[in-house]
């Protein structure tokens, strides 16, 4: 692969998140339309750029509510931008809070806008139930009966078992090419990597401890809102609520495996957490922001997607980090802060091993040298997903709003933010700051 041209940096201007709760908690009566709407209101108030001056509102959403199709346009008119702004709702499973931001990117670049409001959202306490398919031919022989006996002879074919719902959130996080679920592919990778329960657990904890240090500091606050939750019992939201304080290898170790009974390494301990957020990034051209005389947040250099075998989907941010470092002639050693978002702690493991591995590349990119090993001390160094949660929508725009902040907050100009993606694919953004 040949390093392709260099283009204009892409300047992110601001930008917000909700807290993240945990799934059937503070956000559970708040659908994901609502949700957006809230942190992109609050985006545009405190943004240097008017509602009138925006292009476009990119949003990526992965189980998109029946009640609001096109979710973006949904949100873009709530939360008050004109009826003519268009928006678009995007969606690449767990990378859809990144596909907002490059989709946006290749917009700028192709000179179709200059403003581009970008993000994601995600309800995972709303993804619904669904009826199984005998009982919804059931309410379709009921609905085309002509007359009462027809009625009854239809409802005598009820079965107490028709019932039994398809839960939907199941549905959506198994890949129904490698029929795994997504916890089940991550352990597969254990089993390549020889990765141990113990090591799993021991990585959870540093995620809440370091979470936990990075709440405390005030370090999240820079990049999230307060919500408003419950108005009518005054109840809000200012800080992550998935973080366990006080959390041990102990407790962790009593947690029973969850995907694979038996044999299993992967817990609810050691795995993301099903969290509802949201989060949006203001978007425009380096001269264009100069232009304006704004100082960034920081920008976006590029970016790169890849694809893998859909089994060992956890290991995208190898593969999409390795085309980018192709693209851009860096390496493992120009990168200073990394964020690759916790799905498993057994996938990052495999990751940072897979990176570190010279057998590795040589497989599968015929290179004799490998990615690059990532430091530890510059891994997720607030935490993540196991501690924070994982909004699928939503997680790709976090990633790059805390690895900016970070960044800003360290007095250091690159870092990479990455993450895999259900279905096999990979995604990895070069980010800097001045």
């Amino acid at each position: 692969m040949t390093q392709k041209k260099e283009k204009e940096r892409i300047a992110i201007i601001t930008g917000l998140r909700t807290p993240m709760a945990r799934a059937g908690g503070r956000f559970k009566k708040i659908q994901a339309d609502q949700l957006g709407t809230l942190l992109f209101r609050e985006l545009m108030i405190q943004s240097p750029v008017s509602l009138e001056e925006v292009d476009e509102v990119i949003i990526g959403n992965v189980a998109q509510p029946i009640h609001a199709a096109n979710i973006a346009r949904v949100i873009a008119l709530r939360a008050g931008f004109p009826e003519a702004t268009p928006a678009l709702t995007v969606h690449r499973n767990c990378a859809s809070g990144m596909e907002s931001i490059t989709t946006a990117v290749s917009r700028i670049h192709a000179g179709e806008g200059k403003v581009y409001v970008c993000g994601g959202v995600e309800s995972m306490s709303n993804i619904p139930l669904v009826y199984s398919e005998k009982m919804t031919s059931l309410f379709s022989q009921l609905a085309s009966s002509k007359t009462a006996l027809d009625k009854v002879r239809a409802l005598f074919g009820f079965r107490p078992s028709f019932l039994k719902p398809i839960v939907g959130l199941m549905s959506g996080l198994t890949d129904p090419v490698s029929g795994l679920l997504m916890g089940n592919t991550a352990e597969v990778l254990a089993q390549d990597f020889g990765i141990s329960r113990e090591e799993q657990d021991a990585f959870s904890l540093k995620s809440h401890q370091k979470a936990q240090k990075a709440k405390e500091s005030g370090r999240f606050a820079k990049e999230s809102m307060t919500l408003v939750y419950d108005a009518t019992e005054g109840k809000y939201l200012d800080f992550d609520d998935g973080i366990r304080e006080g959390q041990t290898l102990k407790k962790l170790a009593q947690l029973k495996p969850f995907f694979d009974r038996k044999n299993g390494t992967v817990t609810a301990g050691n795995a993301s957490q099903i969290t509802d957020a949201a989060a949006g990034v203001i978007l425009m051209s380096e001269s264009e922001a100069k232009k304006r005389g704004l100082e960034p947040l920081g920008y976006l250099r590029d970016y790169a997607y890849e694809g893998l075998d859909p089994k060992r989907m956890g290991l995208g941010p190898v593969f999409a980090t390795h085309k980018l470092f192709k693209q851009t002639g860096l390496s493992m050693d120009d990168i200073e802060i990394v964020e690759i978002n916790e799905a498993f702690a057994a996938q990052v493991i495999a990751c940072e091993k897979a990176f570190a591995s010279k057998a590795f590349a040589q497989t599968h990119f015929s290179e004799d040298k490998a990615v690059g090993a990532i430091d530890p001390n510059i891994l997720n160094v607030n935490g993540g997903a196991i501690a924070l949660g994982h909004p699928v929508g939503m997680t790709g725009t976090r990633l790059v709003l805390t690895l900016l902040y970070e960044l800003r907050e360290r007095g250091l100009q690159r870092g990479l933010a990455s993450l895999c993606i259900g279905g096999g694919q990979g995604a990895s953004l070069l980010l800097e700051v001045e």
